[in-house]
């Protein structure tokens, strides 16, 4: 079955999950800061986090994951030169990863901001009343309350970081979109390859998209839905 590069692929399958499991954690650590920056009292915090978030959407990710892999490897190396080190060679898995949940952390920032702000307000002031410090307000009312509102819009990110995982092939990963041009390379036969990548995907979507809506109702129990 597809002239025997069918278990190169499902290896490569391995690599894309990899991927996309890190850079969800990596995106979710970026944007639940830039969601409590974006809240937070200092205004400094607030700008900070406003340029994350304007620039970062604002910029294709194909460009992005170029500019951080290749010009991010070049300026580190250059810090390297001046401190007297050897020459770093950053690994195509770690760069990806990287970037990846650099560039969904700007997008998962506005989901946790959002949901923070669905959470009705009086919860915190009357844990505050209660001499709560705001640290433990955060972690102990807010965070697991938000959790509800954030599936909806988390769900959608995930759904196009999963297929945004097809751009780290571009820089050297060995994930399955590599495998699969490196197949059609050999065999000529580019439409069978792709369309077997394009059914993988299909199924990776699928699969996140049911566990995700049962996720949505475990968390939505005890919960009133209005029809409009």
């Amino acid at each position: 079955m597809l002239h025997g590069y069918l278990g190169a692929i499902l290896q490569g399958l391995v690599s894309t999950l990899a991927v996309a499991a890190l850079s969800l954690a990596v995106a979710c650590v970026f944007g639940l800061v830039g969601a409590v920056a974006k809240l937070s009292p200092s205004r400094a915090a607030r700008w900070t986090a406003t340029a994350y978030t304007t620039l970062i959407r604002g910029l294709p990710d194909l460009v992005l994951m170029l500019l951080i892999f290749y010009g991010g490897q070049i300026l580190l190396n250059d810090i390297a030169e001046r401190q007297g080190w050897g020459y770093i060679d950053v690994p195509p898995f770690a760069a990806g990863v990287l970037t990846i949940g650099f560039i969904f952390g700007a997008y998962l920032t506005e989901t946790f901001r959002g949901a923070i702000l669905a959470v009705p307000r009086g919860q915190a002031e009357a844990a505050a009343a209660y001499g709560m410090s705001k640290g433990r307000i955060l972690r102990r009312i807010v965070l697991p309350q938000m959790v509800r509102h954030a599936i909806p819009g988390f769900s959608n990110n995930w759904l196009v970081m999963i297929k945004a995982t097809a751009l780290v092939s571009i820089i050297g990963l060995d994930d399955m979109v590599h495998r699969a041009g490196l197949a059609a390379a050999a065999t000529r036969e580019p439409f069978t390859f792709y369309l077997a990548v394009a059914g993988l995907y299909l199924a990776i979507t699928t699969v996140s998209i049911w566990l995700l809506g049962r996720l949505e109702k475990r968390y939505s129990l005890g919960v009133r839905q209005v029809a409009f």
